[in-house]
């Protein structure tokens, strides 16, 4: 298998950049969970990025689903933010 199948079959290759991207993170409903995975993504988007942000609360209230929109400008960088995501005890899952 070379490295293009590896970006092939994740998906993120097929992606034109620069385009704006909704990726959407689950977690444990806490006071904390929107402000660290907000700080994940600024971390590795532009300054002036604004970020779109849509919350909904599971029905028992037990988890936090964030839709975050924002630009993406390279699968490098997209990469990054779910790896970032994937690392923080805070989130459950990213889709």
């Amino acid at each position: 298998m070379t490295a293009e199948d590896d970006i092939g079959e994740s998906g993120l290759g097929l992606i034109e950049y620069p385009s704006r991207f909704p990726l959407k993170v689950l977690g444990g409903h806490s006071d904390e969970f929107e402000s660290v995975v907000l700080e994940l993504v600024r971390a590795r988007c532009p300054q002036a990025e604004h970020i779109d942000v849509r919350r909904r609360s599971s029905k028992g209230g037990k988890y936090l689903s964030l839709t975050l929109t924002f630009t993406v400008y390279s699968q490098k960088q997209l990469e990054e933010i779910y790896q970032d995501l994937y690392d923080c005890e805070h989130v459950v899952m990213t889709l």
